[in-house]
């Protein structure tokens, strides 16, 4: 059986959802079964044969966790080294989903990054999901820690759904430019996570977001376009590209995170989609979903 960890987060229902359709055996525990409390987490076993742990709980927050470091490191350094631990005593693979956010490349690197490039996390919230990757690493051998960037879904809020809030709000949006990344689709990365489990390829680090590079700036623009074309908003709005220090956040965000995917694309003989057509798959979706 598989135990879904976060299963009620943004990744976790939508993958929660697709194992079901998939009529995958698993269970899913959220807050009544704290990853911070090892005892919690051994009795919980003891009912089950577990084969695989997905981890997909974490603490998110990225500018709370300046406030509240202590509980971001609680919950993704501690929180994954019980974790761990666990799946070492119990012979279970654990599969782990961290963040670009360990990285600090510079924004004048065109090249992605790959998965053996040099960490060096500049938030509170990099630097505790750098730290329960290493307790990870340190515990289990077999073990697979996913990387992924800018995650948006039909569940929880994401910067899509913000986007399209404030769309339909406003007259005028500041969007940052000058931060490089990609965005990924929470269906596309939980259909990889099952592919994971059904092939089984070697143990480590993975990267996964969706293909392409672009920037927060002209994400929201894509997901304006679409907006107004499904439906999802009533009008364009001014939207107006400007520098990270011209909108100061209390945390710190990756100046470039382009990821290559080379290796899970390889391990898995998969293809990944472009963002923007996942971005577009989705809003029609929601288009789709809100006219029902």
């Amino acid at each position: 059986m598989i135990w879904l960890v976060g299963a009620n987060g943004m990744l976790g229902t939508q993958l929660a959802g697709l194992l079901a359709d998939e009529g995958i055996p698993f269970k899913g525990t959220d807050r009544d079964v704290s990853i911070l409390d090892a005892e919690a987490i051994r009795d919980f076993g003891r009912e089950f044969t577990i084969s695989w742990i997905i981890n997909c709980a974490a603490y998110t927050n990225v500018d709370g966790a300046e406030k509240e470091p202590d509980v971001a490191f609680a919950v993704n350094q501690a929180g994954a080294k019980n974790l761990a631990e666990f799946a070492s005593q119990s012979g279970a693979w654990l599969i782990h989903i961290s963040t670009d956010y360990v990285y600090n490349a510079p924004v004048t690197m065109e090249a992605p990054i790959r998965e053996d490039a040099p960490v060096d996390p500049q938030s509170v919230y990099g630097k505790s999901k750098l730290a329960g990757d290493l307790e990870i690493q340190r515990i289990l051998a077999e073990h697979y820690i996913l990387r992924t960037s800018w995650l948006y879904g039909h569940y929880g809020k994401n910067f899509v759904s913000t986007m399209l809030k404030l769309m339909n709000e406003k007259g005028e949006l500041r969007i940052v430019a000058d931060q490089f990344g990609t965005p990924t689709w929470t269906v596309d990365l939980a259909q990889a996570i099952i592919r994971i489990i059904r092939q089984q390829p070697a143990y480590g680090i993975y990267h996964y977001s969706n293909e392409g590079k672009t920037t927060w700036y002209d994400f929201a623009c894509e997901i304006q376009r679409l907006g107004v074309r499904h439906g999802l908003l009533q009008k364009e709005i001014v939207l107006k590209g400007i520098s990270t220090p011209e909108y100061p956040t209390p945390a710190k965000r990756p100046a470039y995170s382009y990821m290559d995917k080379k290796k899970i694309k390889n391990a898995l003989n998969m293809e990944i989609p472009a963002w923007e057509q996942s971005l577009a798959d989705y809003l029609f979706f929601l288009a789709r979903s809100s006219r029902v």
